[in-house]
């Protein structure tokens, strides 16, 4: 196997079913320096067994062979204990039931190359955040959070994160903590399915583009974003991510690219 089980499982949290935090420790090797919304690769050999949910692997899939994806970094990069990701299942998919399989002390590779452009380095220390995603697009900005929310930040933060439902709305008790704690945080979760809650849902509903057309953001700070004081992160869903874009840009954002500074930063998830 040309890829080695280098680190081992430490904790497996199941925010539903459907969605997994997993921990990870590495094995007699010390973990590289990231920055918050970078990402690294995780993989497990075709004989790791699938979970209950999953469905038959789509193709036939070698035991002996390392399966490797690429996950953002959820945990931030001020700790260099563990590293942490949040993955949903794709019943039919290579890895993911593999992973669902998990339990403490299990055997992981773990990739010890980071890399990735979805990140603050170029960004004024005293700029506004709006981070938006949906899904496991959060990953990448509670790295962000853990490692420059503190309660002397410069900058405001708002999380935006979207799911179908409540119980899909992974950290939401660590980010609604914040908000009630930091004066600068701001946390608003949404859902597309409220008609689906077992108990009235309290919260906004609809998608995140609804949420920026209503001006919630601007709401909560008292005065409007905008792209002299502002950035926003786009992450997950690509309907999402595109539509979004569109309504910053007919505000005054651009697009950051390599070549082309901007205030809107995006990372397309599947």
């Amino acid at each position: 196997m040309a890829r080695e089980l280098n680190a081992i499982v430490s904790e497996t949290i199941l925010v539903n079913a459907e969605t997994l935090i997993v921990r990870v420790v590495p094995d007699g090797w010390e973990l590289a320096e990231h920055q918050p919304g970078q990402y690294c690769v995780i993989g497990l050999p075709g004989s790791a067994p699938r979970c209950d949910l999953s469905e038959p692997d789509e193709k036939e899939v070698d035991p002996d062979k390392m399966i490797i994806r690429a996950y953002s970094i959820a945990s931030g990069s001020n700790q260099q204990k563990h590293m942490e990701f949040y993955v949903t299942l794709v019943r039919s998919g290579a890895l993911t039931p593999r992973l669902f399989s998990l339990k403490r002390g299990d055997r992981i590779h773990l990739g010890q190359k980071v890399t990735g452009v979805f990140t603050l380095k170029e960004i004024p220390e005293d700029a506004n955040l709006v981070l938006m995603a949906t899904g496991t697009g959060l990953a990448p900005y509670m790295s962000m959070i853990r490692t420059f929310l503190t309660p002397e930040s410069k900058r405001r933060f708002c999380v935006i994160h979207g799911a179908r439902h409540s119980w899909d709305l992974g950290y939401s008790a660590q980010l609604s903590l914040l908000n009630g704690l930091l004066p600068h945080f701001d946390y608003i979760p949404v859902i597309s399915r409220p008609q689906d809650e077992i108990t009235p849902w309290g919260g906004e509903s609809g998608y995140i583009q609804d949420i920026w057309k209503r001006g919630l953001v601007a709401e909560r700070w008292g005065e409007k974003p905008c792209a002299e004081t502002t950035h926003a992160f786009l992450c997950g869903n690509p309907s999402m991510v595109v539509d979004t874009l569109v309504l910053l840009e007919a505000e005054g954002f651009s697009e950051h690219t390599r070549k082309v500074a901007g205030e809107v930063h995006l990372e397309r998830y599947w």
